[in-house]
């Protein structure tokens, strides 16, 4: 099992720091890879030689280095030396190896080093600037994701997008803000936005003469755009009107368009009514050439024009081709590539196969612009070209043509609530077909006609949550689900979007909790029923993590669901002007099962998948089981109980910088004694100072000679006063009081809430019972070094990084999903427990040997002491023999030993078993 991208990343930096030394020598370096394949888990010795003879075309023997059969040859020198040399002795071992007859033993990568320099050249690079990565020693960790084939992970690079889709936003975008500036709007600017969208492709993709409706506009309608609106809907009747139907004394520049067909010219629009600078802003749009744009500019155009709050009460999330391409592939384009290419020129396995795509229905039920579709479309005619080439070569001819090419608009299917997105969409997809058309007689010198339109995809204005979706597909017709449903937590959704979850999610409990993506999931698992219909979501990685997880998965496991593959955390790009990011993840599911299983990991590039397989994924997107861990009011082990700290309700009236503690002193020193040191996460981890004016046990004497504190319990009993909730209003009575008290009489563990994902681990520590924790820190009074050494050790990390939640990319520790259903070790030792006291003793006095440092400071993994790393690896070590005898390589191996011992410990309280 290969280790984690985090766990690897660590190995590098302990790596690059023990070998920094600018005394190394070329003797050392047997033992320099044998550390290097170390980092990534593997013994040099079992995959790698030393020192390989190999013949030279002179006939004498040479000596590689490194030699890694097929995967790596690696060139070492002493520091300083010329690595290009070195690189020119590496690439001729290639050579003296494929004169031998050796050449399915020459390597994909070469690398030369000197200690403290790499280059790492790979030989079969897509392009030329992936061919060489050079970089430093302490660089190393910055690169690990190069080095993916020693670790046993496979790369793909997904195409990024041209940048000229940026620039016809920016233009269409300001065109309809001048029109809606002017005036003109609502769905009558919309309508028109799209018939001007596809006259602007048409005239430049062969649909219309060349310029046909630039030069309409330049030469039949006035400078100072007065009559332009009557021109423009001239120009729409005329596309929506047959040529046989047409008046005989129409003008010639309207006689020579194409009719179109397919109700996008159908509907009279009011006249918009132009000025100058808006006649302009369309000629601008003219100008651009459009022939070679993006499907995915739909999409962008719609979200450009819309503002923030329109955007983020709708979800609308409009998408990168590089990022819609990964739900594509992973749901069926990779699968029906590898069959094409299995086919070979068997013209009976590739008939079949193109038959086969003709078949296929597609659904996106959150279609938006008809993004996801137009891609699939666009990947499926590329494909079905292939086909077509590989059956008949270059003499085709219109009659194959006409007979084999079976991929039409009609088999995609989609649900929008909008109007304007649905009218987008569907031009979206007549486009990509003339595109596609035009493509099919670059290759062929044939030619499908594009208009009149012919077929037309069914896109369907509905609230999809609202909707059976049978209505626009028949579920036992659809072969695909995809689509990336609107992005909105359950604390921002309205009470339209709420009643849609309560209505899709009716008797799941804690239903409120959801995110509104997970409405899709339901309605999904529910249409897909009796079907072998696979399913492909983007989706807020929310409902990957912490207490969702339970909510969503164990329903939905409830109903048959299986996951099949799934993008782990990564970012989602817009095209759009004013692009909002946000993290999401991206899961194959369906009411079947499937082998093999693929996990896509983003963990080092947001470009490269790195894949792995895996026997069955979990609802953490990792390798385990189909169980979901739900929140739990004590732990499931015989340990402490976990306490939140202290929450006063004061609206910081009570809570004080040292120099708002100095100002108070000044003023009423008595009060000196009545202050706590306090801390909540950001203190604890940064070693921030703050105080808290403690008044709850001061004598109501004591407490009316001190005015100025008189004044800030007078605050606070107002603020509860006029809260809305009910025992906030309570809590007005005892103004002195905190909200919640947790204050241990002896030293005690905190546990912080929120800490950075960058950390190897979360750092607990001791407080003293003079010193308050907030309800930002966890707090557990009668933990022991014992305690202490697990949770700061890398088996619980490997839990936290499963099923913690996430403050954007920040660990949210919870008490009851995380620590309460943590599978402590069961069978361990007196003597396992002790040594794991002793290497958490070692961890705090290292600790203190850096006084004038934070925790975040010692746990920053770039400026973490080599002590207190050195002290962490043997508290890991000692935690990891309580759970079990033999070493664990990785904390994948790690996650799925907690997982297993967890079915063991929790089934007996549930009384279930899960399924993997």
């Amino acid at each position: 099992m290969p280790l984690s991208w985090n766990e690897i990343r660590q190995r590098a930096i302990r790596f690059s720091r023990e070998w920094a030394d600018a005394s190394r020598e070329r003797g050392e370096a047997q033992t320099f890879w044998n550390e290097f394949f170390d980092v990534f888990g593997l013994r040099r010795r079992t995959v790698a030689g030393f020192e390989e003879p190999v013949r030279n075309l002179k006939g004498d023997y040479e000596f590689i280095d490194l030699f890694w059969k097929g995967r790596l040859i690696a060139e070492h020198k002493s520091r300083g030396k010329d690595l290009s040399k070195a690189a020119s002795q590496a690439f001729g071992y290639t050579q003296h190896l494929a004169s031998q007859g050796r050449a399915d033993e020459c390597p994909r990568y070469l690398m030369v080093c000197d200690f403290a320099r790499f280059a790492l050249h790979d030989l079969e690079a897509e392009s030329p600037q992936d061919q060489t990565l050079e970089f430093t020693l302490d660089q190393f960790h910055k690169h690990i994701r190069a080095f993916g084939f020693v670790a046993g992970y496979e790369s793909r690079r997904i195409d990024p997008e041209d940048p000229a889709n940026f620039k016809a936003v920016e233009l269409l975008g300001n065109l309809h803000d001048r029109l809606e500036d002017g005036g003109y709007a609502g769905h009558d600017l919309q309508r028109f936005m799209v018939r001007v969208l596809f006259c602007l492709f048409a005239e430049d993709t062969g649909i219309f003469e060349p310029e046909a409706f630039k030069n309409f506009i330049l030469h039949r309608t006035s400078p100072d755009a007065a009559d332009l609106g009557a021109q423009l809907s001239r120009c729409f009747d005329t596309l929506n009107t047959p040529p046989d139907k047409r008046q005989k004394n129409l003008d010639e520049d309207l006689a020579a368009l194409p009719y179109v067909n397919g109700d996008l010219f159908a509907e009279r629009l009011a006249f918009a009514d132009f000025d100058t600078a808006m006649r302009n802003a369309l000629l601008s749009c003219c100008s651009f050439k459009w022939d070679k744009i993006s499907p995915a500019v739909f999409g962008s155009l719609f979200q450009s024009i819309m503002d923030a709050r329109a955007r983020r009460s709708a979800g609308a999330h409009y998408t990168s081709e590089r990022d819609i391409m990964k739900v594509i592939r992973s749901l069926f384009l990779d699968r029906l590539r590898n069959r094409f290419e299995k086919a070979g020129r068997d013209k009976k396995k590739l008939a079949a196969l193109s038959r086969e795509l003709g078949e296929l229905r597609f659904l996106d039920p959150a279609c938006g612009c008809g993004n996801f579709l137009v891609l699939a479309y666009r990947e499926l005619r590329l494909l079905e070209m292939d086909i077509l080439q590989a059956r008949f070569g270059e003499r085709i001819n219109e009659g194959d043509i006409r007979a084999n090419c079976h991929l039409t608009v009609d088999q995609f299917c989609g649900i929008e609530i909008e109007e304007w997105p649905v009218r987008i969409a569907e031009v979206a997809l007549w486009l990509m077909d003339h595109q596609m058309n035009a493509e099919l007689f670059d290759r062929f010198g044939q030619i499908k006609a594009t208009v009149p339109l012919e077929s037309s995809p069914t896109i369907r204005q509905a609230n999809a949550l609202r909707t059976d979706w049978n209505e626009v597909l028949p579920a036992q017709d659809c072969s695909y689900i995809l689509g990336n449903p609107p992005f909105i937590g359950a604390k921002y959704q309205d009470k339209s979007q709420r009643a849609d979850m309560a209505a899709v999610a009716e008797g799941v409990s804690r239903a409120g909790l959801l995110d509104y993506v997970a409405g899709w999931y339901f309605k999904a698992a529910d249409y897909v029923r009796c079907t072998k219909t696979p399913v492909g979501f983007v989706s807020t990685n929310s409902i990957t993590q912490g207490e969702q997880v339970g909510v969503l998965w164990n329903e939905l496991f409830r109903r048959g669901v299986k996951i099949h593959f799934a993008h782990r955390t990564f970012v989602w790009q817009s095209e759009a002007r004013g692009k909002a990011h946000v993290h999401v993840v991206i899961i194959g599911f369906g009411l079947f099962d499937t082998k093999p299983k693929h996990l896509y990991d983003y963990e080092t590039s947001q470009d490269d998948p790195t894949i792995t397989k895996a026997a069955n994924i979990s609802p953490y997107l990792v390798d385990g089981p189909d169980r979901a861990i739900v929140n739990r009011t004590k732990p499931i082990c015989d340990v402490p109980r976990i306490g939140i700290g202290n929450k006063p309700i004061d609206g910081g009236n009570y809570l004080f910088t040292p120099e708002e503690k100095q100002e108070l002193l000044s003023l009423e020193p008595e009060a000196a004694t009545l202050f706590r040191r306090w801390y909540g996460s950001r203190e604890f981890l940064n070693g921030l100072e703050r105080w808290c004016l403690w008044l709850g046990d001061t004598a109501p004497n004591e407490l009316r000679r001190m005015p100025h504190a008189l004044n800030r319990v007078e605050a606070v009993r107002t603020l509860r006063s006029e809260s809305k909730a009910a025992a906030t209003r309570t809590l007005a009575s005892t103004p002195t009081r905190f909200h919640v008290e947790n204050m241990p009489d002896a030293p005690f563990l905190v546990v912080p809430n929120v800490s950075s994902a960058q950390r190897p681990y979360i750092p607990l520590g001791y407080l003293a019972p003079t010193a308050f924790a907030s309800n930002l820190l966890g707090i557990i009074a009668d933990a022991t070094a014992f305690h202490f050494g697990v949770l700061s050790s890398a088996m619980h990390m490997a839990w936290v990084r499963q099923v913690c939640g996430r403050l954007k990319s920040d660990y949210r520790y919870s008490n009851k999903l995380v620590y309460n259903n943590y599978p402590w070790p069961q069978a361990a030792t007196d003597k396992n427990r002790e040594k794991v006291e002793l290497a958490a003793q070692v961890v705090l006095d290292t600790r203190e040997q850096f006084p004038d440092a934070s925790l975040a400071d010692l746990y920053d993994p770039l400026s973490m002491p080599p002590a207190l790393s050195e002290a962490h690896r043997a508290l890991d070590t000692a935690v990891d023999r309580c759970y079990r005898a033999h070493r664990f390589t990785g904390d994948r191996q790690r996650v799925e030993h907690l997982f297993a011992l967890y079915e063991q410990i929790a089934a007996p309280l549930t009384g279930k078993r899960s399924q993997r």
